[in-house]
């Protein structure tokens, strides 16, 4: 089934957006690569920043989705280490030119609070899923520990970007490991 013209906007949008900027990309670019007019465009968002506003929430939940369903499937005790890694999965896949959030938190700090906001509630979301999964492995009264695996993730979206994936991938796992080592190791 072809997708609706407002997909193929969101998906073009999103690609252009996150491989050269937001404030780089410009609506002509972007009607052009998804081969509709820019009527259709505002057909579907009042604005270009209502644009960008559609493409992180799309983002967003589909990387939401994806860490969920890994920590719903995840065995007993390894919530924390299904959601890294679905992470990881999802950086490899989606993200090899960085964080698409970090992006526009960057881009739209002082020209779009709304935007701001939106990306800077989406890295508070993975924050959450972080706490959640280490409740779930019985983690949860380590002090910090969920801040400190939110920054080494928030590392690897950077690293995969100037390291090769894999090696960047697996050096946030190392990481990741010896964190939750040593919360296992003080809790016995």
């Amino acid at each position: 089934m072809p997708a609706s013209k407002r997909d193929q906007l969101l998906a073009t949008a999103e690609q252009l957006f996150h491989e050269q900027g937001f404030h780089a990309t410009g609506i002509d670019r972007i009607v052009a690569a998804a081969g509709v007019v820019r009527m259709t465009l505002y057909n579907h968002f009042a604005s270009k920043e209502a644009l960008v506003a559609a493409v992180l929430g799309a983002r967003h939940e589909r990387f939401i989705a994806s860490l969920d369903a890994a920590v719903a499937s995840a065995s007993p005790g390894q919530a924390t280490l299904a959601l890294v890694d679905a992470h990881g999965d999802w950086l490899e896949r989606f993200s090899q030119h960085g964080c698409i959030m970090a992006k526009a938190m960057g881009e739209f700090a002082e020209h779009s609070p709304s935007l701001h906001a939106l990306a800077a509630t989406a890295k508070i979301d993975l924050l959450g899923r972080l706490e959640a999964a280490l409740v779930r492995d019985g983690l949860d009264h380590h002090a910090g520990l969920a801040r400190r695996l939110f920054l080494v993730l928030e590392g690897s979206n950077t690293a995969v970007a100037l390291l090769e994936s894999q090696t960047a991938l697996a050096d946030t796992r190392t990481v990741v490991d010896t964190l939750l080592e040593r919360a296992r190791s003080e809790t016995q």
